[in-house]
């Protein structure tokens, strides 16, 4: 394996991408078009840690497979999807360092050297990467049915992961700002209206991300008027706070750059964000959202 790169000069900027419904893989829109977009505009990163909604387990969990396979965990879908593959390597020396960092902030983790992608990973990393030409670790999100679990926690998460940025780490949180499945078949019954709830929660959390607001989005089901309604659970919203925790290594909010907003399925808000350390002394990188 090739030793670590020396510490960036700049930390590689912290993603919150959209995975959508399992067909995102098939007919990715102008969301899927915004994560190839933004892909372009990256430094190529040393390896991509992926924070899926669809997994979470009681410690966090590092995957360390050399060769992780991709999970087809949907049912009742376009037989299209199960035969797609994301062939991406892992790197069990990267993962094992992702562990060091978390355990270094006092989250100690485990390696799980069988886990492959699921498709909160793989489907929008086919979009930044089609090549799977970059090593990819997947990490497990806290149990949000827990108290150990939940935004805090996530946050939490995410502040332990802000050194990798600096160490050529391209951090990815995938999830959905809005994610009610019984309001998608309410939705398509009455003829494809998205109810007002939708586009007001993720403008509200755009807002809130602008101003720095960690109090407010940490107890977003109390401070959203929608929030509860967007989110009967919360994983889906976590890897957000992930993301956003990870372009923190100071107590000082990162610079936010909301780079889509969009609604699929009625009820699925596809918004995507990228966070840049905040730095007095720099510029945050500007990326294109056309």
């Amino acid at each position: 394996m090739p030793h670590s790169p020396a510490p960036a000069a700049t930390p590689l900027p912290t993603l919150f991408v959209p995975h959508g419904a399992p067909t995102f893989a098939l007919r990715p829109g102008a969301a899927g078009a915004a994560i190839a977009r933004l892909a372009g505009q990256l430094p190529r990163p040393r390896a991509v840690i992926i924070v899926s909604a669809h997994w979470q387990t009681p410690m966090p969990t590092v995957g360390s497979a050399v060769r992780p396979e991709t999970i087809h965990d949907f049912w009742g879908f376009p037989d299209e999807l199960y035969t797609l593959r994301y062939p991406a390597s892992g790197c069990p020396e990267a993962a094992r360092e992702v562990a060091a960092a978390l355990a270094a902030a006092g989250l100690p983790a485990v390696l799980d050297d069988q886990r492959g992608l699921d498709h909160g990973a793989w489907v929008p990393l086919r979009l930044l990467y089609p090549d799977a030409d970059v090593p990819v670790i997947p990490l497990s999100l806290p149990l949000s049915s827990t108290p150990a679990g939940g935004p805090q926690a996530a946050w939490a998460l995410g502040r332990a992961l802000a050194p990798l940025a600096a160490r050529g780490f391209l951090i990815v949180g995938s999830g959905s700002i809005t994610h009610n499945l019984r309001d998608y078949q309410q939705a398509w019954r009455n003829g494809g209206q998205t109810p007002a709830y939708v586009r007001e929660f993720a403008d509200w959390v755009d807002a809130r991300l602008q101003a720095g607001d960690i109090a407010a989005l940490l107890d977003y089901r109390q401070h959203a008027a929608g929030g509860v309604q967007a989110h009967p659970s919360d994983e889906h919203l976590l890897p957000l706070f992930v993301a956003w925790g990870a372009a923190q290594p100071a107590a000082q909010p990162p610079e936010v750059q909301r780079l889509h907003a969009g609604i699929d399925d009625f009820v699925i808000a596809m918004d995507l964000w990228a966070f840049s350390a905040a730095n007095p002394s720099a510029t945050a990188p500007a990326f294109s959202a056309q």
